[in-house]
């Protein structure tokens, strides 16, 4: 049998994100059996977590079953290892010769080489794009405001730096040591930040900027991410040609994957359900001809 391990959580989908963290594994390498599923309670009373069991290694190989037993061989009479009178021998006719037929060499069909398969050509990983020098104008400043004090409730001591790529969208960038508490778990509590900021510097009225928040290079390595998953997926169904839903992504990474896709021959994309659980769905391109 495959090796395996149980985990629990707050519900199924919990679960399985530990498992995959604590195996270093992604949601394709291994099979998930559900043991039992999360109970809410009743005010609190009976709760129970979800727990499952997570397969993963190779799948051993399932060998035949072994032959029957040979039969044993019956013994043979005494009367059958009498000798025997050899029977009388007849004359056979004689057999008239055939002259020997020619041989017809057969003609041996040309092998039709087919075509090489065109290459699928993968498009290059997400790059950072420069950004420039800082900048120190009334919004840049709003924003160091804020976030210092923020990050000083939280007791980091993370150093904060503003550019602007292009007009009305700041590029904030958290810089230190251990910055893993303010990323969180797929970078909820760097969104949540990254709201806050947002609310703040936009509600003193104004013309109203967009705020682009990163630590650790986190977005960039995210999205190549992302896009890595995208075309291993696309693949799949393109191989398969069955749809495949993703897990539950926040607007942005649903954005990465349609955009990672939107030039992918055979596949479309679409979302499904509502917020935070709203998912993107790969599907078989219909109007492609097969």
């Amino acid at each position: 049998m495959r090796d395996y391990i149980d985990v629990t959580g707050k519900n199924e989908d919990e679960a399985i994100s530990k498992a995959l963290a604590q195996l270093a594994l992604d949601r394709d390498d291994v099979s998930v059996e559900v043991l039992e599923r999360a109970k809410s309670g009743f005010l609190g009373l009976g709760a129970c977590p979800a727990k499952i069991r997570v397969y993963y290694g190779p799948e051993e190989e399932i060998l035949p079953p072994p032959p029957p037993p040979a039969a044993k061989p019956e013994p043979i009479p005494e009367e059958a290892l009498k000798p025997q009178a050899a029977p009388e021998k007849r004359e056979r006719p004689e057999r008239r010769e055939r002259p020997p037929r020619e041989k017809k060499e057969r003609a041996v069909p040309e092998k039709k080489e087919r075509p090489a398969e065109p290459r699928r050509e993968e498009p290059a990983l997400f790059q950072p794009a420069p950004l420039g020098e800082e900048v120190d104008d009334e919004k840049a400043a709003a924003i160091k405001t804020f976030l210092t004090g923020l990050l000083e409730h939280m007791d980091s001591v993370a150093q904060v730096k503003v550019y602007l790529p292009e007009k009305g969208r700041y590029k904030v960038i958290l810089e230190g040591q251990g910055l893993g508490a303010l990323i969180g778990r797929r970078g909820e509590t760097l969104d949540a930040i990254q709201q806050l900021t947002s609310y703040a510097v936009n509600r003193d009225g104004g013309p109203r900027v967009r705020i682009h928040l990163d630590a650790e290079n986190y977005r960039a390595k995210r999205e190549q991410s992302l896009q890595h998953l995208a075309r291993k997926v696309a693949g799949k169904v393109v191989r398969y040609r069955r749809s495949v839903t993703l897990e539950p992504m926040n607007a942005y990474e649903r954005h990465v994957i349609h955009t990672a896709l939107q030039d992918f021959d055979g596949v479309t994309t679409y979302s499904t359900g509502t917020d935070p659980n709203r998912r993107v769905v790969v599907a078989p391109d219909r109007s492609e001809r097969h």
